[in-house]
């Protein structure tokens, strides 16, 4: 049914983060991974840095994506972004066996 396909949201349809807990106190505001902060892909277009501090509000993953896209070579090159986090996930879950966002 609709409901158990909208139940989960899995950040490249394989890690949930309903089970990542950020430890430190002070950074729980700045840490974007609740459940309203899910997303399928680290790719929503959102205008994120137009106001001051909404940035804390991008999912991690999706910062971490847009961290990637440095340098002039890399510049604007989200696909390929995705694809490096992706695989960097795929690497972390094989060799720890635990959930790469946590």
């Amino acid at each position: 049914t609709v409901e158990d396909v909208e139940a989960e949201i899995k950040l490249f349809g394989r890690w949930s983060c309903d089970d990542v807990q950020v430890s430190d106190m002070s950074l729980q505001d700045y840490i974007a991974v609740k459940e309203k902060n899910a997303k399928y892909l680290p790719h929503s277009a959102g205008r994120y840095a137009a106001k001051r501090f909404r940035k804390a509000q991008c999912p991690i993953v999706e910062r971490l994506t847009n961290s990637l896209m440095m340098h002039g070579r890399n510049n604007g090159k989200k696909l390929m972004a995705v694809r490096i986090v992706k695989h960097t996930f795929e690497i972390i879950h094989l060799l720890t066996g635990e959930n790469p966002l946590q």
